[in-house]
């Protein structure tokens, strides 16, 4: 379909509520096929659907044979609309994490380690998968998109919160 550009934070719409999606439709399916244009052109491991400027709760992830993470566990390809979260345990780790709409920024975030997430495949198909990890870590952050939420919210300490190059050597990278 098409690479859509990436709003980048400060936009009005990455700090509001995504809208539910009530439709399984052709215009669902148009939208998920631009998501996954623009996440792929950027190296993306996910994208949420307020980053392409549209208020819908509909994220994708995938980690793949990316060059720019090549020492993270794979994940499976996922369109995941009108996810429910439940934190499995209260287990955390932190990591490092940066976002297409934050560009060249990282941050440490704490995040839970075991999770569960329960919602709709593109056509309408239930999905109910238990995940930890790097999984869980890059399904945290695309759903926090949908509740108007960006990572470096979520960093306890602003000393471990900057531009990627002047970072360099201090962290390990987690996808955007």
């Amino acid at each position: 379909m098409a690479v859509r550009p990436v709003l980048k934070m400060g936009e009005p719409l990455l700090r509001a509520v995504a809208a539910p999606v009530t439709q399984f439709d052709a215009q669902l399916l148009a939208l998920v096929a631009d998501m996954d244009d623009t996440m792929r052109a950027l190296n993306g491991a996910g994208i949420a659907a307020p980053q392409i400027g549209v208020s819908a709760r509909v994220v994708i992830f995938e980690l793949q044979d990316n060059p720019r993470y090549p020492h993270l566990t794979p994940v499976p390809y996922t369109v995941l609309v009108n996810p429910v979260l439940t934190l499995l345990g209260t287990e955390q780790d932190e990591g490092w994490e940066g976002c297409l709409s934050v560009p060249g920024m990282r941050g440490l975030v704490p995040r839970s380690r075991r999770l569960r997430y329960r919602g709709f495949d593109a056509h309408g198909e239930p999905l109910d998968r238990t995940v930890e990890g790097f999984h869980a870590r890059v399904v945290q952050h695309e759903v926090d998109h949908l509740d108007g939420i960006l990572f470096p919210q979520r960093v306890r300490d602003l000393a471990n919160f900057g531009f990627e190059e002047a970072l360099a050597g201090q962290m390990t990278l987690m996808p955007d």
